[in-house]
């Protein structure tokens, strides 16, 4: 029986993967399995794959011959996993050593549905621990009450897929990512299995060691698929409930702003699409609901929301 699937996906990561799939060979098992998801790649990222079959008995190539974006990716690993719980790794990044025993380790002994984990930000020779939001550790929660406050920094603020170990059997279809998303797949996500699982936990474990400033990341990149940003909110936007409807109007606000504050990264007219689908979007919230959450800004980013958006 496996216990544990790790999904995998990557695009043209022929310059990490060896990093990422080494750390999984540090941390096998015989009962877990990795599948890594090659999403239609034009580089060696196939090749150095096959290269670690001995080494992971575990492991299954699964290979897109179109591109389909991560979210998609994601969804091919997970109908592929056959765990008992189910965790994600980006090819970019890695784990530290025991990190998935200890990951087990914590979901079996909570017997909840998911548990959030804390992780090492990894700027070249800078590592920065960053704690999910949860103050509680060790302790079975309810997600819904990880929503709020409004005003603060919360669960749903903390949306990394691969901070977690998630129950697939009591999961089901909340462990499935939006279709067609290549950017920002991960918020609408993180607010469907906050409002609809039944219990949580974190725990102060920090095993993997995100990469950040890679060239190719989505974060580095200002084309068409940043756009994507504003579809995922607005399916965000179609479930929230009524009394988290405040924490989604401040986190969505918020987070245009960082990216109108970034906007030399676009091309000029990826960046007209992205203000007029900003204003669009912030005309369809109730025009208290954005002043109160322009006026939670700092005012550097708030400068960016009046500026482009005319909000009062």
């Amino acid at each position: 029986m496996i216990t544990l699937s790790v999904i995998v996906p990557v695009r043209d990561g022929a310059a990490y993967i060896a990093d990422a799939l080494t750390s999984l060979v540090r941390n096998q098992r015989a009962d877990f399995e990795v599948i890594v998801v090659d999403d239609g790649s034009a580089d060696d990222t196939g090749a150095i794959t096959d290269e670690f079959r001995k080494e992971l008995p575990g492991l299954h190539l699964i290979r897109n011959q179109v591109p389909v974006g991560l979210a998609d990716a994601r969804n091919v690993g997970l109908k592929l996993a056959s765990g008992k719980y189910v965790t994600f790794l980006d090819a970019d990044d890695w784990l530290g050593r025991g990190y998935l025993a200890d990951l087990v380790g914590a979901i079996d002994g909570l017997g909840c549905d998911f548990v959030r984990v804390d992780h090492v930000q990894v700027n070249g020779l800078k590592r920065e621990t960053h704690r999910a939001p949860a103050s509680r550790r060790g302790v079975v929660l309810d997600p819904r009450e990880a929503i709020l406050p409004a005003g603060a920094k919360t669960m749903v603020d903390y949306p990394y897929a691969w901070a977690g170990v998630y129950r697939r059997e009591t999961l089901g279809d909340l462990l499935t990512f939006p279709g067609g998303l290549h950017t920002a797949e991960d918020r609408p996500w993180i607010w469907r299995l906050h409002q609809r699982a039944r219990s949580f936990a974190a725990v102060s474990i920090a095993g993997v060691f995100y990469r950040r400033g890679v060239p190719q990341s989505l974060t580095q990149i200002g084309d068409e698929r940043q756009l994507h940003f504003f579809d995922a909110f607005d399916l965000v936007f179609e479930e929230v409930e009524d009394r988290f409807l405040p924490k989604a109007a401040r986190t969505f606000c918020a987070l245009l702003a960082h990216h109108l504050s970034t906007g030399e990264r676009f091309t000029p007219e990826i960046l007209a699409k992205f203000e007029a689908r900003g204003a669009e979007r912030v005309r369809r919230l109730p025009e208290e609901l954005v002043r109160e959450s322009v006026e939670a800004l700092e005012p550097e980013q708030r400068i960016h929301l009046t500026r482009f958006l005319e909000v009062p």
